[in-house]
């Protein structure tokens, strides 16, 4: 196990998420703090229409480690990320989302894998063969899909490039942050084929899943809209990442 001496920066983008966000951001406090005594939780209010950035600040006042960015129009959960990166202070930066179903306890094994062998980037793989997923079946199909659609346009070594947990070192994500273009959900492929086109090592990680997001109480996370928009965004940075470059 390695003994992490420098800060880690956590960014939880967080849209409409009143119901769970107070719970979840101490939780996850808990959860760091037992194997990283430096650390920052960045929680990103996305231009929420509910009540997040409130329960975000209750939660703020009970944990100093916490820290809220927030803005008043939504920009999708790449533009989340690229605004928390902005705030970030640590030496490692890494990317959690805000529903928990994936335990910040990921993280652990992640800074451990990334120092022990001298990677820059550790994501997590639901495609990984250790990895165990409660995920519903049309999830895992759609899954499949695009990285079978990646593996052809990027010729990416990667199986699985959208799991919400990721941790980058900070003189890596920083500069590509920088160069982000998409603000969608696709802003994960793009950040990741511009590393691998600059030759960083990459390591994928099991994950456990455990899908707790009940789509009946409101709208599913991601709608068919969204996945046009992902797919539409995937070709735009395929031309400008492969084809341009």
């Amino acid at each position: 196990m390695t003994k992490i001496k420098n800060m880690l920066s956590v960014i939880m983008p967080a849209y409409n998420e009143e119901n769970c966000i107070y719970q979840n951001l101490l939780a996850a406090c808990d959860c760091i703090g037992g194997f990283c005594p430096i650390y920052e939780l960045i929680v990103v209010n996305d231009g929420s229409s509910d009540h997040t950035f409130e329960e975000a600040m209750r939660a703020r006042s009970e944990n100093p480690h916490i820290k809220i960015a927030t803005y008043q129009v939504n920009r999708g959960k790449g533009g989340a990320i690229k605004e928390g990166i902005e705030h970030a202070g640590g030496e490692y930066i890494a990317f959690l989302d805000a529903d928990l179903d994936l335990s910040p306890e990921h993280l652990h094994a992640f800074l451990d894998a990334l120092l022990d062998e001298d990677a820059d980037i550790v994501i997590g793989s639901k495609l990984h063969r250790d990895s165990s997923l409660n995920y519903p079946l049309k999830r895992k199909i759609m899954s499949y899909g695009y990285y079978i659609l990646l593996r052809i346009l990027f010729r990416l070594e990667l199986k699985d490039t959208q799991t919400g947990v990721k941790l980058y070192r900070a003189d890596v994500i920083k500069p590509l942050a920088r160069e982000l273009k998409t603000s969608g959900y696709a802003f994960d492929i793009e950040i990741l084929a511009r590393a691998n086109q600059i030759g960083c090592r990459i390591i994928e990680m099991p994950v456990q899943l455990d899908y707790k997001r009940d789509t009946s109480e409101g709208s599913p996370r991601i709608r068919l809209l969204d996945i046009c928009s992902m797919f539409w965004d995937t070709l735009k940075i395929f031309w400008d990442v492969r084809v341009r470059s």
